[in-house]
């Protein structure tokens, strides 16, 4: 890669990164003040909604805007025509989900789930907007312009959600902060991106994008609607398992938001850019699944070593029983990395058609293993996720082998050191637990701890991936 282009992926992954850990972080701490506000029942009702929701917003988020960005010549009668596409798509959609909304209430019992339905799936609509612009920002790879959007449709989402939480919305503030974030977002991202539909549409682009961008649409939406699915089967189960289950997942989420996703948004455009050198596309795909497991299994494993005092300090006891989830999602999202890179790589060289294929294989075997799990209860289908990751992981990777040269084992040994040092930084934070001082002192002394240890081992054991995060943090710092 060219001097040029490094410091174009360098820089562009910085403000990625803080675009992501800015929301992230004041979405983190939005979430911790409601959490102490509202009740667990109240996180349960909207996760029924959100959860029917995310199905149909990945047939906007997916698909024709990766095709988009991994198009060569990719024009603006491309981009208007996804753009007009995608707005009549929504408005169909939204009127679907308009429609269905009392019998959604009617199948979970739930009367307010009716005008919950209606007004979440406003989000829809607005997905149709952002799409496109989102497209052309990571195309353009000017990812500056996603940070002050995303950060002012955070902001002002949270400010939204914690002033009708104290003023006693319940259900309704959680409804306000998730529609208020993506449509102040688009609208700063309208006024900061040049990008305009003029009035023309093609339905020969259109076709032509879609050829590729169909596959990677199915394959999102059988991820999604079957990740969704165990949502709906835990929510009918038991409402406040599903707030629990929810709230176990979105710390570890907070993390992959931060950095796996970071290194993604940059990694396709590079990559695709690249598609043709396949000794290359190999080099990026190893340097993101090292530089991501580096930063991504100190933080899950650490996570999960202190996860019982984290959640009592910051969401108080009464949400203890999300502790069990937090801790399986944490081993989970460990091996994150490798499924991204593998189908990032897959992506760029063009082979959406293996994309759709491994997700066929891969929902297949975790719809057997729901059937196998659900009948023992909400904790057995959360265990059974484990199980299907390591088949997902290892089916991802299982056709970079001949695409690339980079096996799965070849890849487990790349990170092999960083699990193992992780793993004994975890141990390290843990034992932390038996000293007799406050909980807030605690939290403190295992973060500082499992930071320094884990430093301290890199450099003592000489990890390369340490060496280039320096190397990178260096050359920013001369730009």
């Amino acid at each position: 890669m060219s001097t040029g282009n490094k410091k174009k992926v360098i820089t562009n992954f910085i403000w990625r990164f803080l675009e992501r850990i800015g929301a992230q972080g004041v979405s983190f701490v939005v979430s911790i003040v409601l959490g102490r506000i509202l009740d667990r029942d109240v996180y349960g009702t909207v996760a029924l909604v959100t959860v029917i929701t995310a199905i149909l917003q990945v047939l906007v988020d997916s698909g024709l805007g990766n095709a988009l960005i991994q198009k060569k010549d990719a024009d603006h009668l491309d981009f208007s025509s996804v753009f007009y596409f995608n707005i009549c798509a929504c408005a169909i959609l939204y009127m679907g989900m308009f429609f269905a909304a009392p019998f959604i209430a009617a199948f979970y019992r739930e009367n307010e789930l009716t005008a919950l339905v209606r007004v979440l799936s406003i989000t829809i609509i607005i997905s149709g907007v952002k799409n496109v612009q989102q497209a052309y920002v990571s195309r353009k790879m000017i990812f500056k312009k996603f940070f002050f959007s995303t950060i002012g449709g955070t902001f002002v989402s949270a400010v939204a959600g914690i002033w009708m939480a104290l003023r006693g919305y319940g259900v309704w503030a959680l409804v306000a902060q998730i529609v208020i974030n993506p449509a102040v977002d688009t609208i700063i991202l309208w006024i900061t991106v040049d990008f305009r539909p003029r009035a023309e549409f093609s339905f020969k682009r259109l076709k032509g994008l879609f050829s590729y961008g169909w596959k990677l649409l199915a394959s999102a939406m059988l991820n999604t609607g079957f990740e969704n699915i165990r949502g709906l089967v835990i929510g009918k189960i038991n409402k406040v398992q599903l707030a629990d289950f929810n709230r176990g997942q979105q710390f570890p989420t907070f993390i992959i938001n931060n950095i796996n996703t970071s290194i993604s948004s940059v990694l396709l455009p590079t990559m695709s850019e690249e598609q043709d050198d396949i000794t290359r596309i190999k080099a990026m795909t190893r340097r993101a699944i090292k530089t991501s497991t580096y930063f991504m299994a100190p933080a899950m494993l650490g996570l999960a070593a202190c996860s019982d005092i984290f959640i009592k300090l910051l969401l108080t006891e009464k949400w203890l029983p999300a502790v069990p989830f937090l801790i399986i999602f944490c081993i989970v999202d460990v091996f994150y990395p490798i499924a991204t890179a593998n189908l990032n790589a897959m992506m760029a060289i063009g082979r959406s058609d293996l994309f759709l294929k491994l997700e066929i294989i891969k929902k297949t075997s975790n719809l057997l293993i729901l059937l196998i799990t659900v009948r023992h209860g909400v904790m057995a289908i959360t265990y059974g996720m484990i199980v299907a990751e390591f088949i997902g992981q290892v089916v991802n990777a299982w056709p970079n082998k001949k695409l690339i040269g980079y096996s799965y084992c070849e890849q487990m040994l790349d990170i092999l050191p960083t699990l193992m040092l992780s793993a004994v930084m975890a141990a390290v934070v843990y034992c932390i637990r038996f000293l007799n001082i406050n909980l807030l002192a605690m939290l403190l002394i295992q973060i500082v701890a499992g930071v320094v240890f884990y430093i301290l081992g890199s450099v003592i054991f000489r990890f390369e991936t340490f060496s280039y995060v320096l190397g990178i943090i260096k050359d920013w710092k001369k730009q």
